[in-house]
């Protein structure tokens, strides 16, 4: 860790100053938290703010296309037996939004930060990392996103010669073939359910071959590389082979391959297994993700998913039928505004759920689940599916900003 003198000139001080104002000032007019909008003024003042905020702190980048958030807040609670720590834990993860988290941790010793896939190689090299965690890559956000393998290119670039430990998952080619320009990376075999972005060898483009839960190009030689910690069911194995129980409150196996990779960031730390896990077991929910709310007298569970990967991984999660589900989906800025990734996720694993459908673009899933042959019904909004939806806890499952819209709704 960096020596605890002020990294703060006068001028990073104003800049940090004007930002809190601003941020304060966005929330006194239900702008939401004003993380953004306080970082964008801060850095137009001082556009070195970021790295000066960042030298006193052993810094943890976490990206990924899914589960950034939820690891990111994992380490931030195991690391939290070392040590004070500031974290972007509201999911603000551009520049802006990680200098006004950072400016909030004067007192901290790890700044844990969850960074857009598109901004992880600048903001590594503004903030000079101890250890990136990468998890896994697939399409996202189809209209602004660069195509995967062009995004993994751009971390194989932005990270060769680190001085960084990377973790890395090693049963995802992108995340590999992305890490393996770093010296240090240590292997976490936390698993791949959505393959489908990763048939052809990012490395030479021939087709990838998977038996079982190997892969390998059968044209290069590029292969899966030996992990040294691994999920396996319900314990994450050590690199010394010990066995540790991961008893979580978040539900499905994703958030227990996020759990994995936690503990193996921890360890780079110092901090054992044994209590990494212990203490992510305090983690509840992660930003109104997995919160199960009061809403007409019904109990709702609230579950975040953004992208072919996420529906997928969500889809294994829920409770089974005839449970209700209630599906929304918008297409604003943040979301990304090409619906056609909808197409590619499987909804035949909804069989036998009453299903709802609700939010911006609830035609588009309209289509979409005709042709799967699901029966469905399109309702005006949140409220009217509850009424329509048959006894028991209802899943609702919505992508970003249908997420933000029915946190507000439900008051949560």
């Amino acid at each position: 860790m960096a020596g605890n003198s002020d990294p703060l000139t006068p001028r990073a001080k104003i800049a940090v100053t004007a930002g809190k104002a601003v941020a304060a000032a966005s929330r006194a007019a239900g702008r939401g938290s004003g993380s953004v909008i306080g970082g964008r003024v801060a850095l137009k003042l001082d556009p070195d703010l970021l790295a000066r905020l960042a030298q006193n702190l052993d810094v943890i980048l976490v990206s990924a296309t899914n589960g950034k958030t939820t690891t990111t807040r994992l380490i931030a609670e195991a690391l939290r037996a070392a040590g004070p720590v500031v974290s972007n834990a509201l999911g603000a993860n551009m520049p802006a939004g990680i200098t006004s988290a950072l400016a909030g941790g004067s007192e901290a010793r790890y700044g844990v930060i969850e960074v857009d896939e598109k901004y992880l190689a600048g903001v590594a090299r503004d903030t000079a990392p101890k250890c990136i965690a990468l998890l896994n890559l697939s399409r996202d956000q189809l209209d602004r996103a660069a195509e995967t393998r062009m995004l993994a290119e751009n971390w194989r670039e932005g990270l060769a010669g680190s001085k960084a430990v990377v973790v890395a998952n090693a049963d995802d080619p992108l995340v590999v073939w992305a890490a393996s320009s770093s010296p240090n990376v240590i292997w976490v075999a936390a698993g791949q359910m959505w393959k489908d972005d990763a048939w052809s060898c990012p490395s030479c483009g021939g087709v990838m071959q998977r038996p079982g839960d190997d892969w390998f190009c059968g044209e290069c030689g590029f292969r899966r590389p030996t992990p040294s910690w691994a999920l396996s069911g319900d314990h994450v194995l050590d690199p010394h082979g010990s066995a540790w129980p991961i008893h979580l409150q978040l539900p499905g196996r994703a958030n227990k391959a996020n759990a994995a990779s936690s503990a193996a960031v921890a360890a780079v730390f110092g901090v054992p297994p044994q209590v990494a896990l212990e203490r992510m077991y305090q983690v509840q929910a992660v930003a109104g993700r997995y919160d199960v709310v009061q809403f007409q007298g019904r109990d709702l569970r609230l579950l975040l998913a953004k992208n072919p990967a996420g529906w997928l991984e969500t889809f294994s999660l829920i409770d089974p039928p005839p449970t209700p589900v209630i599906l929304s989906v918008n297409a604003r800025g943040a979301d990304g505004t090409d619906t056609s990734w909808l197409w590619d996720v499987d909804y035949t694993r909804l069989t036998g759920h009453p299903i709802f459908v609700v939010g911006d673009r609830k035609l588009d899933l309209a289509v979409r689940l005709e042709v799967a042959n699901q029966h469905f019904q399109v309702c005006e909004n949140l409220d009217q599916a509850v009424q329509q939806a048959p006894p028991g806890r209802i899943e609702v499952i919505a992508n970003y900003t249908a997420f933000q819209d029915l946190r507000r709704r439900v008051g949560n």
